[in-house]
């Protein structure tokens, strides 16, 4: 009968550190919900300046390519030659050609024809570094 004397009064505490327990949970809960509720619902990005937005952006939004940066993106790899202008001015050229027009395709290789015959290209190198 010892044994059993104080199995209430434990029942009834552990009880009780369960209900506290509970009670921590839900207030956790309930600052998480109310942080959740007053977080800003517009949050911004700063990227690089638009003209049209400015430095900042939602989150959400993705930014449009424009024809500049895809231009200058193509103008930086055609214009990198990393070991032997002659040769890989007319290969980039070959390369990049489904991003390029029939009348620009004609062009440079008519641009590296013409370099190439004044031995403008020979053993050139031009590393040029990527922009963002």
């Amino acid at each position: 009968m010892s044994r059993f004397r104080h199995a209430v009064k434990d029942r009834d505490q552990h009880i009780q550190t369960l209900r506290i327990a509970c009670a921590v949970l839900a207030f956790f809960l309930l600052f998480t919900c109310a942080g959740w509720m007053l977080a800003p619902s517009k949050l911004t990005v700063h990227n690089p300046p638009d003209l049209r937005t400015g430095s900042t952006r939602p989150w959400w939004e993705v930014p449009p390519l424009t024809v500049y940066s895809f231009a200058f993106y193509i103008f930086q790899q055609l214009n990198a030659w990393p070991k032997n202008g002659e040769v890989d001015y007319s290969a980039k050229i070959n390369a990049l050609s489904p991003y390029l027009t029939p009348s620009c395709q004609d062009f440079l290789k008519a641009d590296a024809k013409k370099r190439g015959d004044a031995g403008e290209l020979t053993d050139r190198v031009r590393v040029v570094y990527e922009v963002p």
